[in-house]
């Protein structure tokens, strides 16, 4: 295995499985286990892996066990999580996911995306279901007097696209993360949607490109209203995006995560399906376009998705878990590697800003900001073949500002060299980092494509 030379106690996930595989078949053993992770609309995600059979190995099995089921659960997202063969993994994955719990952050985060309590219940092998999925079509729709609005969390883009043309684009600093009144964020959207409807003859549909848990519409989860008081204003916040259509003239609108956005952009500009897009920037965002050029459904949010099963690993400190994505492919990834390799910041400096001192660094081939970039690529590496345990992946679209400058190169340089040697059966995944421009330009388009609503112009 190619360790990380600043992080070197780095264990992927993917080398984790593998030796607990091979643990468990030299065992003599084992015993058959299922997690299904239950969603809205009956949607399921089923896995079934071998493990140590209750008694042999108990540690290292629920520590497996509880891996695996989060993973599942912040892939495909999930209310309830439910286990086969195996009472100990059930009890001890039952006591995690109370509120005063090790997985309580994750039990309070989808039952409020769900609006239902959490549970983790137990199946008899005849009871486990088959799987079910789903594949929603999103976007590529490009025809009529469209409104493209891209939420990000420092500024937020608008564009009018007229027949899949921007005719008019815009970019305008906001504050919404540190804002607590919702009526700021009513207001800032509003003003780019009239924006945006005067460079048209009309406005036919609006797409929203935004962070955060997405159902119907609704705003289940963003943080774009970390301040704001969710008992006070619950239902404001989460009809925000419906309700500024309806002053818009009850204009079709489609709401739809960031990351998702981002991989329809990718799909659409490669012309191909099976895009996982990858966004490491203050977090990781990530999205996914299918097969069939839907999304599933799934909440892909892998920022707390295990990737290092190192149980010293840093930890989130939002989560509270330890070696979960947003540590390892994010600008909290590139401080913590300059800070073990001996660089100091100064105190008050933002994350952002201590970003963008490794990236000066970067730019005059500093040695130390070079091994950072290739350990993030080693990383990656290690954990493409994780994540294509659960995504068919043709490409994979690299993005964010952490990809920005000469280390987004040595991180795809690193990841690709890494790959040929440890997993060749990925040579033929293209792996690729678009370039700025047709980026900004594609991602409001893509926000402009996702309402099926419009006419033909």
């Amino acid at each position: 295995m190619i360790k990380p030379v600043l992080d070197k106690n780095f264990y992927p996930m993917i080398q984790a499985i593998a030796d607990f595989n091979e643990a468990v078949k030299a065992s003599g053993k084992a015993q058959k286990v299922t997690i299904v992770a239950e969603r809205n609309g009956g949607y399921n995600y089923v896995y079934t892996y071998d493990a140590f059979a209750d008694g042999v190995n108990d540690k290292l099995n629920l520590r497996m066990a509880e891996r695996l089921a989060k993973t599942i659960l912040w892939v495909a997202g999930g209310y309830k999580l439910s286990v086969a063969g195996s009472k100990k993994i059930y009890e001890y994955l039952k006591a995690a996911y109370q509120k005063d719990g090790a997985r309580a952050f994750d039990e309070d985060f989808m039952s409020g995306v769900y609006e239902r309590p959490f549970e983790v219940t137990y199946l008899n092998e005849d009871e486990i279901p088959g799987q079910k999925n789903a594949s929603v079509k999103v976007g590529g729709y490009l025809k009529g007097c469209r409104i493209g609005f891209d939420a990000g969390g420092s500024d937020r883009k608008v564009s009018a696209v007229v027949d899949g043309n921007v005719v008019y684009s815009e970019e305008v600093v906001w504050n919404p993360k540190t804002t607590e009144d919702p009526h700021y964020h009513y207001n800032e959207i509003l003003t780019a949607m009239k924006t945006a409807a005067s460079k048209m003859p009309r406005v036919d549909s609006i797409g929203v490109s935004s962070a955060g848990v997405y159902v119907d519409n609704k705003i289940m989860v963003a943080s774009l209203f970390l301040k704001v008081d969710k008992k006070k204003y619950g239902d404001y916040v989460k009809n925000m995006y419906i309700n500024v259509a309806k002053e818009m003239g009850n204009v079709p609108i489609e709401v739809a995560n960031d990351g998702d956005v981002t991989a329809l952009a990718g799909s659409i500009d490669l012309n191909d399906n099976e895009v996982l897009g990858i966004a490491m920037g203050t977090s990781e965002a990530v999205g996914y376009i299918n097969k069939d050029g839907g999304i599933n459904g799934w909440l892909s949010e892998l920022a707390f998705v295990p990737v290092d099963f190192n149980e010293n690993a840093m930890q989130d400190e939002w989560s509270g878990d330890f070696g979960v994505g947003c540590k390892y492919f994010s600008q909290d990834a590139v401080i913590k590697l300059a800070e073990a390799g001996g660089h100091k910041f100064k105190e008050e400096l933002t994350p952002a800003q201590k970003l963008k001192e490794v990236q000066a660094m970067m730019e005059k081939d500093d040695p130390l900001a070079l091994q950072i970039y290739r350990d993030i690529g080693v990383y990656l590496a290690y954990t493409i073949p994780f994540y294509a345990k659960f995504y068919e992946m043709k490409h994979v679209l690299l993005l964010g500002r952490v990809m920005g400058g000469k280390g987004g190169n040595v991180v795809l340089d690193t990841c690709k060299k890494v790959l040929a040697e440890e997993y060749p059966e990925f040579a033929a995944l293209d792996i690729s980092l678009p370039d700025e421009s047709s980026r900004r330009v594609g991602q409001s388009i893509a926000a402009a494509s996702l309402c099926p609503d419009a006419p033909e112009a």
